[in-house]
């Protein structure tokens, strides 16, 4: 399953406000339009997931994850922070591109483990691609994604 499959343009926002964390999940979680309830729950479960340990995976990258019974299939919402946020990252460097990946609960685990894979070997090139900042609109992201996983 290619990562860029499964992203679609309302899914991506290339201009986060937020200056926190818990802000950026917010604006992340927003993306997958879900009910204020099941997005209220969402919140609650990415933020114990960050508690056990930051999914920030340093190079400018966080990947926010977790299984959650609002998904009945793999979601996925792509943020970019101009400024970067503190992520608590590895490499302590902020968080500029950012991941965020539902899948629910029950299923077949590989899917969410290959969009997974996918997504750090998409993210490992991206912040090695200069390409990233000149990115305006969803759509010209999708099509970097696509031509970097080729």
């Amino acid at each position: 399953m290619k990562l860029s499959t499964i992203l679609t343009p309302k899914r991506i926002n290339l201009n986060l406000k937020s200056t926190t964390k818990a802000g950026v999940l917010e604006e992340l979680v927003r993306l997958l339009r879900l009910t204020p309830p099941a997005q209220k729950a969402l919140l609650q479960t990415l933020q114990a997931r960050e508690d056990l340990g930051s999914t920030g995976i340093g190079k400018g990258v966080a990947i926010p994850h977790c299984r959650s019974l609002v998904a009945s299939e793999v979601l996925v919402a792509v943020g970019r922070s101009q400024k970067g946020i503190n992520f608590k990252s590895m490499d302590r460097k902020r968080a500029r591109l950012f991941f965020l990946v539902v899948a629910p609960p029950l299923g077949d685990p590989g899917d969410y483990l290959v969009v997974l894979g996918n997504i750090v070997q998409v993210a490992r090139l991206m912040s090695a691609d200069r390409r990233l900042k000149g990115i305006r609109t969803a759509a010209q992201f999708i099509k970097v994604v696509k031509e970097l996983e080729q």
